[in-house]
């Protein structure tokens, strides 16, 4: 086989343990409620449902706050959560929705923008190592659907692999980048058991 063989080969063995990760065996909940897992789905008010972790592989326990971390020597916040994975690790759709946006930024490099199929959300994805196969602007995508891979573009740093997750509440109206920011953390995060 040759070398592209193999990338072809392990890109898509890549995407099936993406999608096998998400699968659910043995029946499925009502949309809205939470899961008997809080490792695949956790609720979340801004979306008015369940988030997928955005990065394959990832479980909740390892996400790690970093909204308000200062950048650019203290002259800005972080907002957003960075999640740390290996390079061309499958990005996948928090929620579905509509891809509103596809655009190549100095600071977020290669980013996408999906907006909640309610409009009330916009979900961030940048530093992507590049697009999945068929992603397009417009496009209709289901919540665990490959949206591009792990990467290092705009300024997260030769080799500093991860992606950039951000979340906009939107008001009616309000374009891909007018949205008011909130920390993405809570609504991945796992839940804490009441007593």
């Amino acid at each position: 086989m040759t070398r592209v063989g193999w990338i072809v080969l392990g890109i898509i063995v890549l995407l099936f343990a993406g999608f096998a990760s998400l699968t659910r065996f043995g029946g499925s909940l009502p949309l809205g409620r939470p899961s008997a897992d809080p490792a695949t789905t956790v609720r979340s008010d801004a979306a008015g449902g369940d988030l997928v972790v955005p990065v394959a592989g990832v479980a909740r326990e390892s996400l790690q706050r970093n909204w308000g971390d200062p950048r650019e020597g203290g002259q800005r916040a972080h907002h957003g959560l960075d999640i740390m994975a290996p390079r061309m690790t499958p990005v996948l759709a928090t929620a579905p929705g509509r891809v509103e946006k596809l655009f190549q930024s100095g600071l977020g490099g290669t980013t996408l923008y999906l907006r909640s199929a309610d409009g009330s959300t916009v979900y961030y994805y940048a530093h992507l190592a590049g697009y999945a196969p068929g992603i397009a602007e417009g496009q209709q995508v289901s919540a665990g659907q490959p949206l591009g891979f792990v990467g290092d573009t705009g300024d997260a740093g030769a080799g500093n692999y991860h992606l950039h997750f951000g979340v906009q509440r939107m008001q009616p109206g309000q374009r891909w980048w007018q949205g008011e920011d909130v920390d993405p953390f809570p609504l991945l995060a796992p839940r804490v058991a009441s007593r």
